[in-house]
């Protein structure tokens, strides 16, 4: 399946097939994206729940685009043929893996590792990391020159920006590579220094972080803020947004940055969140966050 590599790293050419790790909301949307691509995707999770809900969802994505136009029959039916599920991480045998499991360092290193020896040190390791700097994820695998950062943003199917980030001793030759594969997406990518939170989590951290301040302090109810974001021309309101993203996952990116930068008051994690998170209200995925959604 690998074939010889230029310059220590392979050919955009030469990558056909690429294994995505993770089959939740992150992963669901690279995985479109690459398919979409006309590359071969292969989607692991360790949860045979979580691939069939992810291959639901997926197909829920594709079908959005084709009742507004923005796809067609054929490019659906091509993009489908295209993605292939396991839940066995032996099979996740490709020239690119990108990871997009939970924000936890020792579960990313874990991970990789597995997925060096299996794919025999041949392939590029991509995390979708949102703020846990390359170097640390790279230091435990015997290539750390093959690992890079590749942090897509949610909608991943549909957002364009990817910020690219390289680790200490990644191989500058793969920047340049991850460039042309995130431009082979229709992405936009923006090469980003090695640091917590990068350049969007770490400048949008005080949009979340802020804003459940001024909820703390009953400035006004989160309502209130999202409808005052809204018509300032924001999309969607903080709230509205961290119960997208996953309240769980938005805490954790929070959390890392915070201690990123030696707990800096200003990235300082939220109570309210952590109750939430301690509640079992993790936002749209689990029917509640801080609106309630329904489960159909």
């Amino acid at each position: 399946m690998f074939l010889k590599l230029y310059d220590h790293f392979m050919k955009l050419s030469e990558i056909s097939k690429v294994g995505v790790v993770g089959a939740g909301t992150m992963g669901q949307g690279i995985a479109v994206s690459c398919a979409l691509a006309g590359y071969e995707t292969i989607l692991f999770d360790v949860s045979k729940e979580a691939l069939k809900t992810g291959q639901d969802q997926i197909k829920k994505m594709l079908e959005q685009s084709v009742s507004k136009g923005k796809l067609s029959q054929q490019k659906f039916d091509q993009a489908l043929k295209k993605i292939s599920v396991t839940d066995e991480v032996s099979e996740v045998r490709a020239e690119l893996v990108i990871e997009a499991v939970v924000e936890n360092l020792k579960i990313k290193q874990n991970l990789f590792t597995q997925l060096e020896k299996i794919n025999a040190g041949k392939s590029v390791l991509a995390t979708n990391t949102s703020s846990i700097p390359i170097t640390q994820i790279a230091e435990v695998l015997q290539q750390p020159s093959r690992c890079i950062g590749l942090h897509f943003f949610n909608p991943a199917h549909v957002m364009k920006l990817v910020e690219v980030i390289a680790g200490t001793e990644t191989n500058p030759a793969l920047i340049l590579l991850m460039k042309e594969f995130t431009a082979a997406l229709g992405k936009v990518a923006v090469e980003v220094k090695d640091s917590p939170g990068f350049i969007v989590n770490r400048v949008a951290r005080h949009f979340y972080v802020e804003s459940l301040k001024v909820m703390e302090d009953k400035v006004t109810s989160f309502e209130g803020i999202d409808k005052l974001m809204r018509s300032a021309g924001f999309k969607m309101g903080p709230f509205e947004l961290m119960d997208l993203i996953g309240i769980d996952v938005n805490y954790a990116v929070t959390t890392s940055v915070y201690e990123g930068f030696q707990k800096a008051h200003k990235f300082k994690p939220s109570n309210i969140q952590y109750q939430k998170i301690s509640e079992g209200n993790l936002g749209k995925k689990s029917g509640k966050g801080f609106y309630e959604y329904s489960k159909k």
